[in-house]
């Protein structure tokens, strides 16, 4: 049935920006503190308080919609927008309605080798709300607030609704939160909240041009549920118009745990919010002076390199688009090639034992013990001689584990690799004699049967036999 339709989808991604202080006041900026500590009677809307724009909000939110290939507003402002909620003080957020400060943008995505241009409607600076902390047991029947949120520096990211799959829209974001993190703007950390998205979507007939209502989700705090809930919401939307039925405009909420979409309340019209310009805050007027300061100050952003990384180093484009998809990742990458000059080599290993383990760990690259110095020196080693390629997997696990040198771990451990041929040939020998039907194979031309005696003499040896050494002894002996 889902093959006969296809998904309108629209997302409205909420970034809170990086700064040392809030939006309109001096607040600390961090996430974790003891609620209602980093709160001031600006964030927290006493009578009589004057909010002041951060200079550095506005930087980061240049920086962003030039970073998305958005126009730059030379004249912008801000708004309230006015709605009661028991975690917003000032019972109004400042926000930007109908002069945002970029516009018109857009990312391109590659799906299925077929690449497409997602508009960016928007992109506006506006403030954070609180947070409620519902209880739980006793305490079940209340909730707390925590106003340290309030006046967190945000930018809204609103695309046209040019996505048409959940996949799209996973794809789409993985490469928002990489370039917000290439020009350092957002941690973007999804667990912490400070990447949020909603989503709007709508189903028609393929081939058809026709906009039915659309609800909207809510509550998806990671690129896996975000999939989630817009495959269960199409097949939802599916379903009812299937069976005759009409889709309602509403706000829905995505529960986790059943696998489906809640409804929540009829969606809000702009009108609801009765926007009005702020009086406290003046208009903001750019010069072009200061718009081409910001894009000069833009960093080489996650497309151009991995096109650099496929024109220098010589990698397939899959390589250099994985080991591209993070800043850190490919910060760590290109260190370690300073100090080994073989691209390749390295991309095998950070994609390969890397990547492994950083996801057993649930670690970013910026919080492991490993270096690229580590991952250097562990490569010098291979490349003379000294540890196999059996024993260098060891070894890196190990330097990933307790963050150890990789010659400290070899010596501690035993590790170097045996090349002495009079030595490795005691133990064919060894090997030979233990296995003549294999030797009888090998000989009538099974080419597999060496690959056989070759693991042997390496089960033997603990993995420290130079695999070239033994291949070499092997066939002298019995060809």
């Amino acid at each position: 049935m889902m093959a006969e339709y296809e998904a309108v989808i629209g997302l409205e991604v909420h970034v809170e920006l990086r700064t040392k202080s809030k939006a309109f006041c001096s607040c600390p900026n961090v996430f974790g503190s003891e609620p209602n500590t980093n709160v001031c009677p600006v964030c927290l809307g006493l009578p009589g308080v004057l909010p002041v724009l951060n200079q550095a909000v506005l930087e980061y939110a240049v920086r962003t919609g030039l970073a998305l290939n958005c126009e730059i507003a030379s004249f912008s402002k801000f708004d309230r927008k006015n709605y009661f909620y028991p975690d917003l003080p000032k019972n109004y957020q400042i926000s930007q309605y109908d002069l945002p400060l970029c516009r018109n943008g857009y990312l391109e995505l590659e799906v299925e080798g077929v690449k497409r241009r997602i508009g960016i409607t928007r992109v506006h600076m506006e403030e954070d709300a609180g947070k409620l902390i519902h209880g739980e047991g006793e305490d079940a029947d209340c909730s707390l607030v925590d106003t340290n949120r309030a006046g967190v520096p945000l930018l809204e990211i609103v695309t046209e609704p040019d996505l048409r799959s959940p996949e799209e829209a996973r794809l789409f974001l993985e490469k928002l939160k990489a370039i917000l993190q290439y020009i350092d703007v957002s941690d973007c950390k999804m667990e912490e909240g400070s990447l949020r998205c909603d989503a709007n979507i709508s189903v028609r007939p393929v081939g058809t041009n026709i906009l039915n209502p659309k609800t909207e989700i809510k509550n998806m705090n990671s690129f896996r549920a975000v999939h989630r809930a817009l495959s269960a919401e199409m097949a939802r939307q599916c379903a009812i118009w299937e069976a005759g039925g009409r889709v309602v405009r509403e706000t829905r909420a995505w529960d986790e745990e059943q696998g489906t979409t809640v409804g929540m309340r009829t969606k809000e019209e702009a009108s609801d919010y009765r926007y009005f310009p702020d009086p406290d805050l003046v208009p903001i007027v750019l010069s072009s002076d200061f718009i081409a300061r910001v894009r000069e100050g833009l960093p080489e952003l996650p497309e151009a390199r991995k096109q650099r990384f496929v024109r220098e180093y010589g990698l397939p484009s899959y390589d250099a688009g994985v080991l591209t998809s993070s800043r850190p990742l490919a910060d760590f990458y290109e260190a370690c090639v300073r100090g080994y000059p073989d691209p390749k080599t390295v991309s095998n290993w950070i994609m390969g034992e890397f990547l492994r383990l950083l996801k057993a760990s649930d670690l970013e690259v910026a919080e492991t013990k490993l270096t690229p110095s580590h991952l250097v020196e562990m490569l010098e080693l291979l490349k003379e001689g000294t540890i196999s390629g059996k024993i260098a997997k060891t070894v890196f696990e190990e330097m990933f584990r307790t963050g150890k040198r990789a010659r400290e771990i070899v010596e501690a451990r035993g590790l170097v690799q045996i090349s002495d041929e009079a030595e490795l040939a005691r133990v064919v020998d060894e090997v030979l004699a233990a296995h003549p039907g294999v030797v009888a194979d090998y000989r009538s031309g099974k080419e597999k049967a060496l690959a056989f005696l070759v693991g042997q003499v390496m089960k033997a040896t603990r993995g420290k036999a130079n695999p070239q050494a033994v291949n070499k002894i092997i066939k002298e002996k019995i060809q």
